[in-house]
């Protein structure tokens, strides 16, 4: 069947950097990545030689006659040996300017994301495999098959068919196999949203992006007018609203890093991993859902709790002043889920492009840095800035 775009798995860069030893042992043709682990002990040249390309693009090595000759039987191996897609520097640039990104992101194309990758001859170098498609009966990206069954038989994970909160629930999958998976996005049939309750709790699951602006904005003004009348003067009143919104960079980059992204601590159990799916694991596993990109009301209500109180306990001499920091952090927070949203799903003026590929470099390249989502500033502070092309390069080659 002709790809529908739906559920291979878009494979972070630095993840496929970081396979490259005998014991796990990932490959790249273009945007296409293989796990060839079982084959280096059956390789004719040794499996030391793979080794020096693990975690790397293969494309011109396996072109290159002169260094070693590959028969149309290694490209079969290879072809068996497909585990989803990696993005490229060129692909993420062809999202950054295109105004949908879904057209294109989570890989593969549909027909207009096609068009936009057939204008940057680079982008669609790395969509055919940087030629070997076209020079081998090696399948090319398009003919993949990504039917909803097959992805889950392959992986094991979750069926995007069924209501997916029980299914994690249930799956006993242990934390590593759990974040390895829910870090490769799927893209689910239409765009959509894929179901997660199965049940009239559903809709509580799925917020457009206007209803935040909508619900908050009036409790936003409502507070900063309380605090102004409380406070001596309209100045005051601005000074520490601008605290609140400022503070608000540092809480957003707080929960990103430490609880939306609590990786490494989490509890190796049902409760941990369906938490964390629930709170951010689903937008990694489904990044493109629109109705699941911005935070559900009840949601911020429980989180917005934790701000309230650390602004009445720093700004303990005068509750209005606190109320007026809350309601410039509130509206801080309506810029960033806005934000976040356009960043996935919508072309941005210039400064917004730079965010929009760091955030895209995010979930595609490296999930376990950058957090920033409407600034990288705090990432810069704290060592959390995501590295360009060119670093995780580097590291890959020194890590081979």
């Amino acid at each position: 069947m002709p790809a529908a775009r739906l559920e291979i798995p878009t494979i972070p860069t630095a993840d496929v950097a970081s396979h490259n030893t005998e014991k796990s042992c990932y490959v790249t043709a273009g945007v296409n990545v293989y796990d060839i682990t079982d084959f280096l002990p059956d390789h004719p040249g040794g499996g030391d030689l793979i080794l020096e390309y693990g975690g790397k693009d293969v494309s011109d090595i396996l072109r290159d006659t002169l260094s070693h000759q590959h028969s149309e039987a290694a490209y079969e191996i290879l072809d068996e040996r497909f585990i989803g897609h990696v993005t490229t520097k060129a692909i993420q640039d062809s999202i950054v300017e295109h105004d949908h990104p879904p057209d294109i992101f989570p890989l593969m194309p549909n027909g207009a994301g096609k068009e936009v990758i057939k204008a940057n001859p680079t982008a669609q170098a790395d969509m055919d495999g940087k030629g070997i498609f076209a020079e081998t009966k090696l399948k090319g990206p398009e003919e993949q098959d990504t039917d909803l069954i097959a992805d889950y038989q392959k992986h094991k994970f979750i069926d995007l068919n069924k209501p997916m909160l029980m299914q994690v629930w249930r799956g006993g999958f242990s934390k590593e196999f759990y974040l390895q998976q829910v870090h490769r996005p799927r893209y689910y049939k239409g765009g959509g949203s894929a179901p997660l309750f199965g049940n009239f709790l559903e809709p509580l699951s799925l917020t457009p992006y206007w209803v935040v602006p909508l619900i908050w904005l009036p409790c936003v003004m409502l507070a900063t007018w309380k605090a102004d009348t409380g406070l001596p003067s309209h100045v005051q009143t601005a000074a520490y609203w601008i605290t609140g919104f400022c503070l608000w960079s540092l809480v957003e980059y707080g929960m990103h890093r430490g609880l939306f992204h609590v990786d490494k601590y989490l509890p190796d159990n049902r409760v941990g991993i369906t938490g964390h799916f629930l709170l951010h694991g689903i937008h990694h596993y489904l990044p493109m859902d629109g109705y699941r990109l911005v935070m559900p009301p009840t949601l911020f209500v429980v989180l917005a709790v934790p701000f309230y109180k650390l602004a009445q306990t720093v700004f303990f001499y005068d509750w209005f002043a606190a109320l007026a920091v809350f309601a410039g952090g509130v509206f801080g927070y309506v810029c960033y889920d806005e934000t976040h949203y356009f960043l996935h799903h919508k072309q941005l003026p210039f400064y917004y492009r730079n965010l929009k590929k760091y955030h895209l470099a995010h979930h595609y390249g490296d999930y376990e840095n950058g957090f920033g989502v409407t600034s990288r500033f705090w990432d810069i502070v704290f060592g959390t800035e995501l590295a360009d092309e060119a670093t995780l390069k580097a590291q890959a080659a020194k890590a081979a």
